[in-house]
């Protein structure tokens, strides 16, 4: 950690965070994006040399979706294309440097992070919790998309605006309240993975018209071996037997 002066006059932090476990993922993801490019490239010079009818703008347009779908190693490779007169007409010829030092660098760098702020504490790990707590903030924002399938609603009045805000805090709350129940019990702290696992069960309804009504049941599946030891350990016993339940949506007579 280390205290320096902002352009703006005022007192900064800055924080060197490094973690074993994301950069042998981050450096495993980047060797793979590399290796497919490197590959990708020398076919593609391969092909363009050979070709008896050259398309320089073909090959370079080529080269640009290639270098786009491997945009994580497109920084590392130079690639030019020139067209050359030779005894049996004119020929392509493709050049690829590949940035040894940058790839170096980008590989020594992985799973390492720079936090700044113009907070004073002198205790690293605390500024760490307050800067998890944020993007915890910010995934609750995503919870509302993805875990919980709510879209994203263009607003247009403060009251849309505020209750959007509002569910967005109270997804954070739930999740945050699901991961702390988790932690008590032992399970980790990945809520995303236990809701996932909970898919599998599902829920149906049974109604039996009778004389008089209609009896709805409700029942649940069984949940797998490894799902019920999860319940078990969260203390959340699921039903064994059909539940009688009145109507889903209340009937109104008007």
């Amino acid at each position: 950690m280390k205290f320096a002066s902002s352009p703006e006059g005022t007192n900064e932090t800055f924080l060197l965070c490094r973690s074993e476990g994301r950069r042998e993922k981050e450096q495993a993801i980047l060797s793979r994006f590399i290796t497919r490019l490197d590959t990708g490239l020398l076919k593609l010079k391969e092909n363009a040399e050979k070709s008896k009818r050259p398309d320089r703008q073909k090959v370079e347009r080529r080269i640009g979706r290639l270098l786009e779908r491997n945009s994580r190693a497109a920084s590392l490779f130079d690639v030019s294309v020139e067209e050359r007169q030779t005894e049996n007409g004119p020929r392509l010829a493709v050049t690829i440097r590949k940035q040894e030092e940058r790839t170096e660098w980008a590989l020594h760098t992985s799973g390492s992070y720079l936090l700044r702020t113009n907070w004073h504490g002198s205790d690293p790990k605390e500024l760490w919790k307050l800067y998890i707590q944020l993007t915890q903030a910010e995934d609750a924002f995503r919870t509302t998309k993805s875990d919980l399938g709510l879209r994203p609603v263009y607003h247009h009045t403060a009251e849309r605006t505020e209750a959007h805000i509002l569910i967005c805090f109270l997804a954070l709350a739930m999740w945050r309240t699901l991961q702390q129940w988790m932690e008590c019990a032992g399970l980790g702290t990945a809520p995303r993975k236990l809701v996932e696992e909970m898919r599998e069960i599902r829920s149906l309804d049974v109604v039996l018209p009778a004389k008089d009504k209609k009896i709805r049941l409700r029942t649940v599946s069984a949940a797998p071996p490894e799902l019920k030891i999860l319940l078990q350990r969260l203390k959340l016993p699921l039903p064994n037997v059909p539940k009688v339940i009145g109507n889903v949506v209340p009937t109104f007579v008007v």
